[in-house]
């Protein structure tokens, strides 16, 4: 249980460092390949856990995904806050 917390705020610590909705201190292209490189390294620690079954690992795993999942949500919820308040400005123009 330890692992997955431990996991899940590193996750969120490294989104929230590279910026969720928008590049921090970087071009769109490097913040592209900053996530990408988060996914690549991501997959091949499954990879590894799955394969030699090292439960710490595992654990650790299922937190960055918890991680991930919240940032994602983060990110999200920022997109649809930016078309609500679209939404009304396109309503009072019309």
């Amino acid at each position: 249980m330890i692992y997955a917390l431990i996991g899940a705020l590193i996750m969120l610590g490294v989104m929230v460092g590279i910026g969720i909705n928008q590049p921090r201190g970087t071009s769109n292209k490097m913040w592209c390949y900053g996530y990408l490189a988060i996914s690549i390294v991501f997959d091949a620690l499954v990879v590894l856990a799955l394969t030699n079954q090292y439960a710490p690992l595992t654990a650790t795993l299922l937190g960055l995904s918890a991680g991930a999942a919240t940032g994602l949500a983060i990110h999200v919820t920022h997109h649809i806050s930016e078309e609500e308040k679209h939404g009304e400005n396109s309503e009072t123009k019309s």
